[in-house]
């Protein structure tokens, strides 16, 4: 690598089994019948010469439990497995405020947190706590989040910034007001992280947005900027949930293939 790339690892710590119709939002109007579906759950690390940046923290096994949740490495042990000492993390990017992407924030005491402004003036705003909103944050999280953000440690960020040579956040809403994603530059190309802007490839592939939506038309909008980036040479997308990324991507330990893999445009299996 250079100074400019990364190393981007997608690491799943969690899944669960549903079905499409309680993942997409009004599944009945495709007129199929409905399916099984996996659900995975990742955090990913930006691994370079210079830094190691983390990209949203997970929860916690007793979140995972309420929520019924199956924990297949919690984010502290993921970390020590990838033989990285969280309290010398410096940068720690939250895509947004929900629950499976704002947990273990203590794990990492002196990283600058990174979240786009108007993400988190919406969790601390007014209407963060209405129902079908709040069901898919975690208070407790929101609290450290600020408590951070008052000791000095969180940048809000604007819609366009450039975290780093070969990094950008970019604001993708839909989803939430104030979803990011990131633009990574590796040896094999640019990884365009979604995180939850594309939970599945078949979100953009099928046109059909997620059941979590804060803005319809947003979401829609980003999935075709989303697609575009994509579809430039040499780069890959890389969704927030699918189970299908531990497929078409080298894993990091061949012996244990469901807990992370190296995303690379040029690597991705071409048997899809």
């Amino acid at each position: 690598m250079t100074e400019d790339t990364y190393e981007v690892l997608a690491v799943r710590f969690a899944t669960r089994q549903t079905v499409a119709s309680q993942v997409y939002l009004n599944y009945h109007v495709y007129g199929e019948p409905d399916r099984p579906l996996g659900m995975d759950y990742f955090f990913w690390v930006l691994r370079g010469t210079e830094r190691t940046i983390i990209v949203d923290t997970g929860f916690t096994p007793q979140v995972g439990d309420r929520r019924g949740r199956t924990m297949t490495c919690p984010v502290p042990e993921a970390l020590g497995r990838l033989g990285i000492d969280p309290a010398g993390i410096d940068q720690v990017v939250i895509t947004h405020g929900h629950y499976d992407h704002t947990g273990n924030i203590d794990l990492f005491p002196r990283a600058e947190i990174l979240i786009s402004a108007r993400e988190l003036d919406f969790w601390t705003g007014p209407y963060a706590h209405r129902v079908q909103f709040g069901h898919s944050a975690e208070p407790p999280d929101i609290v450290a989040i600020s408590n951070a953000d008052r000791d000095g440690r969180v940048t809000r960020l604007p819609e366009r910034h450039q975290l780093a040579p070969g990094i950008e956040l970019r604001e993708i809403g839909g989803h939430t007001p104030g979803q990011l994603a990131a633009l990574v530059r590796t040896d094999g190309g640019t990884v365009v992280l979604a995180s939850d802007a594309v939970h599945y490839y078949e979100e953009v592939e099928l046109d059909r947005p997620f059941l979590v939506v804060a803005d319809l038309e947003a979401m829609y909008r980003g999935f075709d900027e989303l697609a575009a980036l994509a579809a430039e040479p040499g780069t890959v997308l890389l969704p927030g949930h699918d189970p299908l990324v531990l497929e078409r991507f080298e894993p990091l330990d061949p012996a244990d293939p469901g807990f992370a893999v190296r995303v690379r445009p040029d690597a991705e299996k071409e048997d899809r």
